[in-house]
């Protein structure tokens, strides 16, 4: 009804109706494991059982499909649920071309869990088109990529990314957890599958676990819904009614986490702790005039490499005070981490070195408060 509308017109109303029975606005919390039957396996609107079907659920994924422009939306119990739904697309002897930068978890569930199942991956810089199409094999049936990066912000042209996997007759998959469709809609742009781990900016308010899929392809939907349905990481009615309460306002937030964030990138650049700040929206980024081109704005993560290695870092950390020293990201309140020991410490330390996580990287996701109080926090933890 409303998928023609503007974005934040769709935040606050796509996917959603009001309840048929009362008339409430808000999409009931349906708490139900099962549903009445009229006669043996006739049932209304698909609901049998929860783990298939639920409308609170249906809601929030309608709701999703439409603001990533897909056909389908599936919702997961967390990020990985989703990505691990995806992995279950392939079979033992296919491979896989992985985004070097990745989430550690995202690692962990390829190189722990799927490759002693016989998948293969190789991973590659992806912002290097030509070292990209080295890494396929006549194996490879999926590309796995996100942009912006975690954590070291790469941006990668998703378009380009779309043609090569296509050529070699492979799906591309984008996990969008840092942009969102907000910022950045990788269906339009050629992507196959659209992964977030909706704990993040989708929630937003870090209190709910998540995850989603949305599809291009109704055929593409179905294998996915499939595995989902076999496999059963679903998210609860309540976690479902707490994303969809929180996509009302996701336009706002992320206009305002990308304005915070814009300000501490360009204030940290000049302090005398830092080594580096990497931040697309700055003009020192490699990649600044693609994520100029390819999204609407420039995300709320930050990172920030310190002089001092792991000590300085460790002292900034241990004396933050509006940044909370915590994993996750994309909450309305402001974060600070340790990519090497906190949210990538399952990647290897040679291969974290190789990736350009050292000691001194610290990962700030900033939120919604007065940017002034930010900056004062941030000035105060390095002085």
């Amino acid at each position: 009804m409303h998928d023609d509308k503007r974005f934040g017109t769709r935040c606050v109303h796509a996917g959603q109706h009001p309840d048929p029975t009362t008339g409430a606005i808000t999409t009931p919390i349906y708490m139900t494991s099962t549903y009445v039957q009229s006669s043996p396996g006739v049932f209304k609107d698909g609901y049998d059982y929860s783990r298939s079907k639920n409308p609170t659920r249906q809601a929030l994924e309608d709701h999703l499909a439409a603001l990533e422009g897909g056909v389908r939306g599936l919702s997961f119990s967390s990020g990985l649920a989703s990505i691990d739904c995806v992995l279950h697309l392939l079979s033992a002897g296919d491979h896989v071309v992985l985004c070097d930068d990745v989430y550690g978890g995202t690692f962990r569930l390829f190189k722990r869990v799927f490759e002693q199942l016989g998948i293969s991956f190789t991973r590659v810089d992806m912002t290097d088109p030509d070292a990209t199409r080295d890494a396929f094999t006549d194996k490879t049936r999926l590309v796995w990529l996100e942009t912006p990066t975690n954590p070291t912000l790469k941006i990668i042209d998703i378009e380009q990314m779309a043609a090569i996997a296509h050529a070699k007759r492979a799906l591309l998959a984008v996990d969008n957890t840092f942009a969102t469709p907000a910022l950045q809609n990788p269906l339009k742009l050629g992507a196959d599958i659209v992964s977030h781990s909706s704990t993040k900016y989708i929630g937003g308010h870090a209190d709910v676990v998540g995850g989603a899929l949305i599809v291009r392809d109704k055929e593409l939907g179905e294998r996915l819904w499939f595995n989902q349905n076999s496999v059963g990481a679903i998210p609860s009615p309540m976690d479902c009614f707490l994303q969809l309460r929180s996509t009302k306002t996701l336009h706002l937030r992320m206009q305002r986490h990308c304005e915070n964030a814009a300000r501490v990138a360009e204030h940290l650049s000049g302090h005398a702790a830092v080594e580096k700040v990497i931040y697309p929206g700055l003009k020192t980024h490699p990649q600044h005039a693609l994520a100029e081109r390819q999204m609407k704005g420039f995300g709320g993560m930050v990172s920030v490499e310190l002089k001092g290695g792991l000590d300085a870092a460790r002292t900034m950390l241990e004396r933050v005070q509006l940044f909370s020293l915590a994993e996750s990201l994309g909450g309305v309140e402001s974060l600070i981490e340790h990519p090497g020991i906190m949210t990538h410490g399952s990647i290897p330390p040679e291969e974290r070195a190789w990736l350009g996580i050292t000691d001194g990287l610290v990962r700030l996701s900033v939120g919604i408060e007065d940017t002034e109080d930010q900056l004062a926090d941030l000035d105060q933890a390095l002085a």
